[in-house]
């Protein structure tokens, strides 16, 4: 196919421009990148049935379901998931799932793990990419047939701050290394949390975030985006469309590595200009989907915290940061 084909494509399916010339573009330097026909179709089985959308209703009326940019925002109530899971089943599609656990981290991977087995792509194939300080420490999870967990070990530091930095350049070595060629879709996930609801094809997209759910009632004045000018995370007043969180973001894997590359090159930028982000690594995101726009954004039913009490827009909670002392887990607090 040309890149002018590829191109026609790329139009008419608007959710895979950039996809596309990503691909493109990378595909001439590193042969080992393939671009996937799930990237231009969305192909029911035929004769399926399932009630008739309509054009005058909205299933949701409390809450925003797409943005200014036309991306969907995914809360219960908007999507079929067997009319999805139809579409993804057939391409046998592989989803990559990050986690961290260093230090006393570790002590949050069993239920992070099992619940993801009951909740998360359930029935998909799922590669659980689990980087830790202790790799004897890593439970051993009854896993479903097409479902893994594999072991990273990585180094222990001192400082909570740089190991949530951290994440993006061992996230984009993960991807260069390991998993171009073979995966698909990945999502990067914080393992002090768990699943209680279903998580699955309905967050698939080019490029996926979540909306944080401490935030997601205020004005963007109060968002704890870094505010310094010197800083490549900068984000100036009266800019911003939401509060991403750095504990859960995702989408295609050459999406994932654009993110996880640029993030990464900045927050080394800045630590030699002596400036650590805010927020480290949700500052830099926060900044680089405020320029690169986010193809699906997750409610925060995706990312909840055990400690709130659900609002009522939250009709079904589906993941969520587990009560702790953080005093008693991380380092230098």
């Amino acid at each position: 196919m040309t890149m002018k084909m590829l191109c026609l494509v790329a139009f008419i399916h608007q959710d895979f421009i950039v996809t596309v010339c990503v691909c493109v573009c990378v595909c001439r330097r590193s042969p080992a990148i393939n671009i996937r026909s799930h990237e231009f179709s969305l192909v029911v089985p035929d004769h399926l049935k399932y009630n008739q959308p309509h054009l005058t209703e909205n299933s949701r009326t409390d809450v925003m379901t797409v943005t200014p940019w036309l991306a969907p925002v995914v809360w219960e109530g908007t999507f079929n998931q067997d009319v999805l899971d139809s579409i993804y089943k057939p391409k046998n599609i592989s989803i990559a799932a990050t986690v961290f656990a260093v230090g006393k981290y570790t002590m949050f991977l069993k239920n992070f793990l099992e619940s993801a087995e009951q909740h998360f792509f359930v029935g998909f194939r799922v590669h659980m990419h689990v980087f830790t300080d202790q790799p004897n420490e890593v439970p051993k999870v009854k896993m479903a047939a097409g479902r893994q967990v594999m072991v990273h070990k990585v180094p222990s530091l001192n400082r909570w701050q740089e190991i949530s930095a951290r994440r993006m350049k061992q996230i984009q070595d993960l991807i260069e290394e390991k998993l171009r060629g073979n995966t698909d879709y990945i999502f990067c996930l914080d393992v002090d949390s768990k699943f209680h609801g279903r998580w699955g094809t309905e967050s698939l997209g080019r490029l996926v975030t979540v909306v944080h759910p401490g935030y997601y009632r205020d004005d963007r004045s109060r968002f704890p985006y870094e505010r310094r000018p010197q800083s490549r995370a900068y984000v100036a007043p009266g800019e911003g469309d939401f509060y991403y969180c750095g504990g859960a973001y995702g989408g295609l894997l050459q999406e994932v590595h654009q993110l996880t590359k640029t993030c990464n090159l900045n927050f080394e930028a800045d630590a030699k200009d002596g400036i650590e982000a805010a927020w480290q690594e949700e500052s830099h995101l926060n900044r680089y989907m405020w320029i690169n726009k986010p193809s699906k954004v997750l409610s925060p039913e995706y990312l909840w915290q055990d400690f709130k009490p659900k609002n009522p827009e939250i009709r079904l909670l589906r993941f969520s940061g587990v009560i702790k002392n953080y005093a008693d887990i991380r380092p230098n607090v």
